[in-house]
């Protein structure tokens, strides 16, 4: 097989449909059709397109909240056909003649962001602004500069098909894809991909420390994770605000944290009552979709704005003057009526962005090594991949007590 040691015009991220088909080789994937339509379907199987790529047999692979966005066509730039999935694992059965670092047969996660390692960002370990990853026009006109690809993830992150899948292409392997030890079942090291690191960067980017007092909007799998990394952390006082109850009690029953269901109490309310100054750190994992209002809900309806700010609202609110915000859930465009006087005026801290994980993932994974954390606590639904179309729907309807899927081939 000729490998190409330069990408094509169309950019390192353009899908190899057109090679895989040659092969005649096909595998079964989970594969967009349209807004609340994912279908389990016979797709060509990938082959290498790089030097450095290699072809991974997925062993296991997940939903990731974020991927609902997709789902319900909330995202622009997915096609039919396209093949969905960011967090995945599997085993390495090919490899490109300049990958380095692993052999064939090994056992290895991926970042659910796919960076190159040589770049000005990848050096600083900005990996999720990589530069030569993602050549979608659109994403750069949307926020006057590229970001990196992402598996599965439309064609604004770069078209690249993702691991919900039987195989997948892996480029820059070396840098995207990390060795795991044979003594880490799949449902612990799974997670590295994405969300473990995630809810990590939540924590880093809140700074949260000893004796912080600490709010988390949306206790998905994120929100979870990031209460759980925060005790570690040493927070004093945790608070999980959502309105799922099987998400409310696996936080109070496997974190012991204070729960507040807004559909019962309002949490500016509940926060005010008890800590009059203001938390120290607020962490959103909850996200745009959520309209709370008549006026926000006919704006997202009507087009008028994308992302809803009323989540945020209730956090800055909620933070004490100079405490910190970090934003780790999804927001895409823009929003009305965002509070950026309360913002100013209190001295708060914003950050936010998604997680370079590759900057984390080997520290995380000595922490699994050594048993010290454990998320496997947010697993609550192990599948089949031919169950994945039920499973969206599920999830996105937030039923069955679904928090974490974990599907296997």
């Amino acid at each position: 097989m000729n490998i190409s040691a330069k990408h094509t015009e169309k950019g390192v991220g353009a899908p190899v449909t057109e090679k895989a088909s040659k092969s005649g080789e096909t595998m079964h994937a989970l594969v967009w059709k349209g807004s609340k339509d994912v279908r389990y379907e016979e797709v060509p199987k990938p082959m290498l397109a790089h030097s450095k790529d290699i072809i991974l047999k997925v062993t296991s692979s997940s939903i990731c909240g974020s991927d609902l966005h997709l789902f319900a066509k909330e995202v622009q730039g997915m096609h039919d056909g396209d093949i969905l999935g960011h967090e995945f694992m599997g085993k390495v059965v090919e490899k490109g003649p300049e990958v380095s670092t692993l052999e064939i047969g090994d056992r290895v996660v991926v970042s659910f962001n796919i960076s190159d390692g040589t770049c000005e960002f990848c050096q600083r370990g900005e990996f999720t602004a990589c530069e030569s990853t993602n050549k979608s026009k659109d994403l750069k006109d949307m926020y006057g500069h590229r970001l990196s690809g992402i598996f599965g993830y439309s064609h604004l992150t770069g078209g690249y098909p993702g691991g919900q899948a039987e195989y997948v292409r892996v480029p820059f392997a070396d840098v995207n894809a990390l060795k795991v030890p044979d003594e880490i079942p799949d449902d612990k090291a799974l997670y590295l991909s994405d969300v473990l690191c995630t809810s990590y960067w939540a924590t880093e980017m809140g700074e949260v420390k000893e004796g912080d007092i600490v709010a988390i909007w949306g206790l998905g799998p994120i929100g979870l994770l990031a209460a759980m990394w925060s005790i570690k952390r040493g927070a004093k006082s945790m608070i999980g605000i959502d309105n799922v109850p099987f998400r409310l009690e696996v936080a109070e029953r496997e974190l012991g944290i204070h729960t507040v269901n807004f559909d019962k109490e309002k949490p500016t309310t509940w926060i005010s009552n008890m800590f009059p100054r203001g938390v120290d750190v607020s962490i959103d994992a909850a996200g745009f979709r959520y309209s709370k209002s008549f006026m926000h809900s006919v704006a997202r309806a009507l087009g008028a704005e994308h992302d809803t700010p009323e989540i945020l609202t209730e956090i800055f609110w909620s933070t004490r003057n100079f405490g910190r915000v970090s934003i780790v859930a999804d927001y895409f465009g823009t929003a009305n009526s965002f509070p950026i006087g309360m913002m100013m005026e209190k001295g708060l801290t914003v950050r936010g962005g998604q997680c370079p994980v590759q900057r984390f993932w080997k520290d995380i994974l000595k922490q699994l090594e050594r048993h010290e954390i454990d998320p496997s606590f947010i697993v609550t639904h192990r599948l089949k991949l031919s169950d994945g179309p039920h499973a969206y729907d599920t999830f996105f309807k937030k039923e069955e007590g679904m928090i974490k899927v974990f599907m296997t081939p």
